[in-house]
């Protein structure tokens, strides 16, 4: 019930007035049954653009912290991410990351929506960083297709480290829904995890127009502090193969 005032009523005519959000491709979403939707990751506000403008709901795996903050505002945080069906992941525990993927293949065998960043961590920069494999191997464990999702202007709105949401003009770009039926069985074959990955990381470059980087983007963030703040090598960029071997 919550999401749905959140949606239509309380939060959502606020959205839209104060950014003017745009979707494209949206006949790519399924009417029904899972699917995984992943997305480039540019800003905390990509998680509430998404699922405004989105046919379906989309269910999203989000970091744990924003569940564990203590206080009144700490409170809050999680009866509003719980509401609106944020799965908290623990990123630095094993056990605990297998958790919230049991969960999300529960939600995708139940024919929900499921969104999940590849890269793990928003991009420091803007550009698309190297997909982690978890999300290949929800695919291959739950047999559903992969939506790729492009955020546009959402890091404008919402820069790290900003509180207050600025009025900028925010984009949503679909692409059709990759099928990787011919890896159902494989779930295991780290060679296959990472070929799917790959393709699915290619897919969202070309959506989203920016520059690949073949690292991790929180590796990036660590190299990045070590030197005073300053972006990742421009050096690291790299071009993916068209399609997964």
């Amino acid at each position: 019930m919550l999401y749905w005032l959140l949606k239509y009523v309380l939060l959502g005519p606020l959205m839209r007035m104060w950014c003017r959000p745009t979707i494209e491709g949206a006949e790519n979403i399924p009417e029904r049954g899972g699917a995984l939707v992943a997305s480039n990751h540019i800003s905390v506000a990509d998680s509430f653009f998404l699922p405004l403008l989105a046919p379906r709901r989309i269910f999203f795996m989000a970091k744990r912290e924003y569940f564990t903050q203590p206080g009144l505002v700490g409170w809050c945080k999680k009866q509003f991410f719980t509401a609106v069906g944020q799965v908290p992941v623990d990123r630095g525990s094993g056990s605990a990351a297998r958790a919230a993927l049991d969960t999300c293949n529960r939600l995708l065998a139940e024919q929900r929506l499921v969104g999940i960043y590849p890269e793990g961590t928003r991009s420091p920069d803007g550009r698309l960083f190297k997909g982690k494999t978890g999300v290949a191997r929800m695919a291959l464990e739950s047999e559903v297709p992969v939506i790729p999702v492009a955020m546009f202007g959402t890091d404008k709105v919402n820069p790290i480290g900003s509180r207050i949401w600025r009025p900028r003009k925010v984009r949503i770009k679909i692409g059709e829904p990759i099928d990787f039926s011919r890896y159902y069985g494989m779930a295991n074959d780290r060679f296959i995890q990472r070929s799917m990955t790959d393709e699915i990381m290619y897919a969202l470059m070309e959506l989203a127009e920016v520059e690949y980087v073949d690292v991790y983007a929180a590796k990036a963030k660590e190299d990045a502090q070590r030197t005073n703040g300053s972006a990742p090598a421009r050096s690291e960029a790299r071009v993916l193969p068209r399609k997964a071997s």
